[in-house]
């Protein structure tokens, strides 16, 4: 894992230096619990034992496993700077093969016709834009095409053969929209909304820099203190998939725009840059005298620290989506995308690459996102590398829970059956796993 920027300066001393112009800690420091350095150090120690305890699964799916990044930005979005071998990079230091990105389209040039596409060093680009609520992946240019309403947005991308989801469900959820491919059913950047004082202490620059040692010794399980159970997603997506088939799917909302880097400037104030390096805080020493203590004999140019929050590496090892396919192609990734063929994972907890969650009914074999009938030899059956709770649930409802690394259940009446892997950690039980259903008829 590429490490954080190196901190040049003491952290004791610069807290000390800024006391007088620091919101008092108490303000905000209980909504960062799980960011306390022996909370970290507790998490990283339980799941290097739970990585101990990795099996290859057994449980043929006639798949390869893929993981995909789906709404990803770069250079191409006005709150990106990224180039698209930054991007690569990063996905290959986190494991991804495929990156689909969701540019925010401009005047000035066409997502389709110049956005990122083709597999370079085994890291496969797909081009999309997000607009209007939606992550669209057409295959044509839409360019300058009327879309009044997200409705005609959607018809305008499937018109093309494209693939279309709905996107930021905690904006939008009394939605009802027709021909959808899925729907984010895990969004980063809204997990972040859901912990109000952790996000008001990540825009406000000098609260971050309380998150500095997290950051800089427990990078990846910091960023993950952000993870909670998306209940709500979860919630409209089962009653979305009362009316239609949508394969859910990871929403990474990456853009490596988060970070912070202070140094002095030629007239010998301290600048704070963000992530996009736009200035966002600018301190003069005359005015504040721990300033001026705190940079007193360093040289115009000289850096205090940079702080690098979602590095790409950081944000795709987070959470990613698993498709199963046959080969590392355009065409294949979005057949299993529309085939649902398709599972959510959280990575940076542990690898979950062989999970399986497929029917069965005698000889043959259906994967995720299959419709199939109900009969008496259907058996639902799953097998994870990892002990797990299974989570069995039926249009949303839970059904039954096993522990172990298999799972069989024999469903007696139709009804949409999607998976739940739970793994326990320190502060409890956490989400891992979250498969797409298998749509049982009557």
């Amino acid at each position: 894992m590429r490490p954080v920027t190196s901190i040049v300066f003491s952290f004791a001393a610069f807290s000390i230096a800024l006391s007088s112009i620091l919101a008092p800690r108490d303000a905000w420091a209980d909504a960062m619990d799980r960011l306390k350095i022996p909370e970290l150090k507790k998490l990283r120690a339980a799941i290097e034992v739970l990585r101990e305890d990795y099996e290859p699964v057994t449980l043929e799916s006639g798949y390869t496993d893929f993981r995909a990044i789906l709404h990803a930005h770069s250079h191409w979005s006005h709150d990106s700077n990224a180039s698209p071998e930054e991007v690569r990079e990063g996905a290959k230091n986190a494991g991804v093969k495929i990156v689909m990105f969701t540019e925010h389209p401009a005047d000035n040039y066409d997502y389709f016709k110049d956005g990122h596409r083709g597999l370079t060093d085994g890291v496969l680009f797909i081009p999309g834009a997000e607009t209007k609520g939606l992550l669209n992946y057409p295959l044509a240019s839409v360019k300058g095409l009327p879309a009044d309403s997200p409705q005609q947005e959607v018809d305008n991308i499937r018109a093309t053969g494209g693939l279309v989801f709905l996107c930021h469900l905690e904006e939008r959820m009394d939605w009802e929209l027709d021909n959808l491919t899925g729907s984010e059913i895990y969004n980063t950047h809204a997990d972040v909304k859901d912990e109000p004082r952790l996000y008001a202490a990540l825009a406000n620059p000098l609260k971050v820099f309380g998150l500095i040692q997290a950051f800089e010794q427990y990078p990846q399980e910091s960023f993950a203190a952000l993870q909670n159970y998306p209940a709500d997603y979860l919630r409209r997506w089962d009653e979305l998939c009362q009316k239609d088939r949508l394969t859910g799917v990871a929403a990474n909302d990456s853009h490596h725009n988060q970070g912070l880097h202070a140094f002095i400037t030629e007239d010998g104030k301290l600048q704070v840059n963000d992530g996009l390096d736009e200035a966002v805080l600018t301190l003069d020493p005359v005015e504040k005298p721990a300033i001026a203590a705190l940079i007193a004999g360093k040289q115009p140019g000289a850096t205090l620290f940079k702080l690098d929050l979602d590095p790409y590496e950081r944000s795709f090892g987070h959470v990613s989506t698993h498709l199963l396919m046959n080969e590392l192609t355009e065409e294949a990734t979005r057949e299993a995308l529309k085939a649902g063929r398709a599972y959510v994972a959280f990575d940076w907890i542990a690898d979950p690459t062989g999970f399986v969650f497929q029917g069965r009914q005698g000889e043959t074999i259906h994967p995720m996102g299959s419709e199939l009938k109900l009969t008496d030899d259907l058996t639902l059956e799953a097998a994870s590398p990892l002990p797990a709770t299974f989570k069995l649930l039926k249009d949303g409802t839970e059904v039954t829970t096993h522990v172990g690394r298999t799972f069989e259940y024999q469903p007696t009446e139709p009804g949409n059956y999607r998976l739940e892997l739970w793994l326990n950690l320190p502060d409890g039980p956490q989400i891992w796993v979250l498969s797409n259903p298998l749509y049982i008829r009557g």
